[in-house]
């Protein structure tokens, strides 16, 4: 996630907006999928609890692009409005969980 796209491409390439907003997206997503996992594996008997973790995996999806923005720019409005969606699609699922 820190390195982003950059660092599979020559060096003389400019920054490639798109494909680092894409490449740090799934960074989160992966990121976030291995304690999704650990935490399945611990806590088996405990799956209620499991949607603040699907949540949580959202989230950084989300801030996966924000660091992207940050590091290289942004990659265009759509990719904004993804990026803002997640994060809000995440907490959203939490609150929901929280107060259902």
């Amino acid at each position: 996630m820190l390195k982003g796209a950059m660092k599979f491409l020559p060096k003389e390439m400019p920054p490639q907006l798109v494909l680092d907003n894409l490449v740090r997206f799934l960074a989160g997503i992966y990121f976030a999928s291995g304690f999704l996992f650990s935490y399945a594996a611990l806590y088996t008997s405990a799956l209620g609890t499991m949607i603040y973790i699907f949540g949580i995996t959202v989230i950084f999806s989300g801030l996966g692009r924000v660091y992207s923005r940050y590091k290289v720019g942004s990659a265009g409005k759509y990719f904004d409005f993804i990026m803002l969606f997640e994060v809000v699609l995440g907490l959203s699922i939490i609150a929901l969980k929280y107060f259902a």
